[in-house]
């Protein structure tokens, strides 16, 4: 079966999860330290994926995150997240949004209608360069919320894994 078609059951239980669960405030880099290890994705106590900077060196999903979100998310979110006129600043909202949340959200969109005011985020769960590098943008921007990651082009990274190079392959079906 491919990651295409099991995407949508993926969201489904993921946006379950995120009504059903409390969503946490992402109050601390301390909270966000990465605990686990698998072929160079992090992953914080909870188990949710997370970034990791050592001595200004990210690792590949930050440094990745960082291209895909450039690549998509900065036309309304603006540079480095910082947000812009026409949407919010996602370096905020990751302070208070959680990992099964921010799935939802990008993978399905949202409407907010209030004030005079409507937003609405479009679903990228169609944009293979988007829904591919999901946990990427997110381990990013997580960084990003943290102030762990400045604002600009990472300076260096982590080598892509193996693991990092098949995950990408099974997704965009090459």
């Amino acid at each position: 079966m491919s990651i295409r078609a099991l995407i949508p059951a993926f969201i489904l239980s993921l946006s379950a999860l995120s009504v059903c669960a409390p969503a946490f405030a992402q109050d601390s880099p301390e909270k966000a330290k990465a605990v686990r290890d698998e072929d160079g994705k992090y992953f914080d106590a909870d188990g949710n994926p997370t970034y990791k900077i050592e001595n200004g060196t990210v690792d590949w999903y930050t440094f990745s995150g960082y291209r895909r979100y450039h690549s998509d998310c900065h036309v309304c979110h603006g540079q480095d997240g910082t947000g812009s006129s026409y949407a919010p600043a996602l370096v905020n909202s990751l302070k208070t949004m959680d990992y099964g949340t921010f799935l939802s959200i990008v993978a399905e969109g949202r409407k907010n209608v209030g004030g005079g005011k409507e937003n609405v985020m479009p679903a990228f769960g169609d944009n293979k360069n988007v829904y591919c590098y999901m946990d990427d943008i997110y381990i990013y921007l997580r960084a990003r919320a943290d102030g762990a990651a400045p604002r600009g082009r990472p300076p260096k990274h982590e080598d892509k894994s193996q693991a990092a190079k098949d995950a990408e392959a099974s997704c965009m079906g090459s």
